[in-house]
């Protein structure tokens, strides 16, 4: 019997904390055509299924949470509940494709079935096809879920065996709270660093950011729309300026919800755009579990500012403080104290903390290093990768970042309410990783009056 960790149960409380959540993470994976024929496509799928698992276990959960969740077997397990085929109605572009995913990521995944589903998808245009992949977030984060979907694909790579499951304490007082001395006397001189940082992260979730359109209730629906922007071009930026191509990602996204805000007659702020950026604390040796190993950070994006390489820089120094803080090593240590103290006071304080009314964060930015190669299913090629975050928590929008072959793909999705203009964003970062490109190749040049204007032919 697996049991899920604290974290992973998290993601579940923190969905039913808000009806109109769903903690599911996604990716739709756009293929050349023509497909092949459904029934073939459906076999493949199911062979490749019935090799993983968790995609045949059930998550069972303890009366009044005595003890953790943990994965059973579905007896009656029928992969039919979850390869699902449907076909874009004419003629299949980009915005259909759009409204499909939006679609799709709004509904909850049914608790009483493995939690996930597979959409088959034709109809694209350009003689085009696509799989759609669902999986609920206690499953995995998004690098175990980048794992899973090449393992759906032609020669999957295959890596070191998952890290077997830590050992529990068991729910004896004497036993728990000696294993919590015993892990206080073991933790290492950074874990004061790691403490520091925890307290960042409590303060950055309880003061209240600046009030905007950006945080606030959502509904149960969803939009979606993707860009695509060429590695090679963030990767001038990132030697021009000796920063991160996460940098560079997150500058990008500062830019064009500065534009947001703008348009939508509002004052952007330096406290406007605290950013949930979650970080990736898998060992090597755990690159293959389907279970969630992320930290986090939650530096302001410096949409006050207006200057693209001003941004840029302030990004770099705020991601270096974020770092430096402490916050990216404090969810090792809460996991970690977490393992010593009985389930059912971490479920309900977990519980009690995800239906506050959270203020302080507005919105996700996650990345997730890609596939280099490109992957093929059937013998097809995937031509496009496209991430799907989630929606939980106030945060009315998220993007997820993704590189896949030569380039960087942003994924967001917002509240159908509160993000009728999902598609600027995404487009704001496309033209923000463009200026950031030619300032950095020197064909940009001001105006007096402070204009950046783009210089053809250098």
């Amino acid at each position: 019997m697996e049991q899920l960790t604290v974290l992973d149960a998290a993601f579940v409380e923190a969905e039913d904390s808000d009806p109109h959540a769903s903690l599911a993470i996604g990716a739709v994976a756009v293929l050349a055509g023509p497909m092949p024929d459904a029934e073939a496509v459906v076999a493949a799928l199911t062979e490749r299924v019935m090799s993983v698992p968790r995609l045949r276990q059930l998550l069972h959960t303890q009366p009044l949470d005595l003890a953790a969740p943990h994965w059973v077997d579905d007896s009656n397990f029928d992969v039919a509940h979850h390869i699902r085929f449907t076909a874009l109605p004419r003629p299949g572009d980009e915005a259909a494709l759009n409204r499909l995913v939006a679609e799709v990521m709004e509904r909850r995944l049914d608790r009483d079935r493995p939690l996930w589903e597979c959409w088959i998808v034709d109809g694209l245009q350009h003689n085009r096809w696509a799989l759609l992949m669902k999986v609920h977030h206690c499953v995995a984060d998004g690098v175990a879920a980048t794992r899973l979907l090449g393992q759906l694909c032609d020669d999957p790579v295959v890596g070191d065996d998952p890290a077997g499951p830590a050992a529990r304490p068991g729910s004896n007082p004497v036993e728990w709270i000696s294993g919590a001395w015993r892990t206080t006397r073991a933790l290492p001189g950074a874990a004061v660093q790691a403490v520091r940082g925890a307290f960042d992260i409590a303060e950055g979730l309880l003061r209240p950011a600046a009030v905007s359109s950006l945080s606030g209730p959502i509904s149960s629906m969803r939009r979606y729309a993707a860009v695509e922007v060429p590695l090679d071009e963030i990767e001038k930026v990132r030697s021009r300026f000796g920063v991160t191509v996460n940098d560079v990602a997150l500058a990008a996204i500062t830019d064009s919800f500065r534009t947001m805000l703008i348009r939508r007659g509002e004052r952007p702020r330096r406290t406007s755009l605290r950013t949930l950026v979650p970080v990736s604390v898998r060992p090597t040796g755990a690159r293959d579990a389907l279970d969630n190993r992320v930290s986090v950070m939650l530096p302001y994006l410096p949409v006050e500012k207006e200057d693209p390489v001003a941004q840029l820089r302030s990004v770099h120094e705020r991601m270096d403080r974020a770092k430096g803080s402490g916050q990216s090593q404090a969810g090792n240590l809460v996991v970690a104290a977490a393992k010593a103290i009985p389930f059912p006071l971490t479920a309900w304080t977990v519980r009690a903390l995800t239906r506050l009314p959270q203020r302080g964060v507005v919105t996700l930015a996650t990345s997730v290093a890609g596939p280099r190669a490109t992957l093929r299913l059937m013998g097809r090629d995937v031509v496009r990768l496209l991430p799907i975050p989630p929606l939980a928590l106030h945060l009315r929008t998220g993007i997820a970042i993704m590189s896949y072959t030569d380039r960087l793909v942003f994924g967001v999705i917002g509240d159908y309410d509160a993000t009728p203009d999902v598609d600027e964003l995404a487009t704001g970062i496309e033209r923000a990783v463009e200026r950031l490109t030619a300032i950095s190749t020197g064909h940009w040049r001001s105006t007096p009056v402070g204009t950046l204007l783009l210089v053809e032919g250098g």
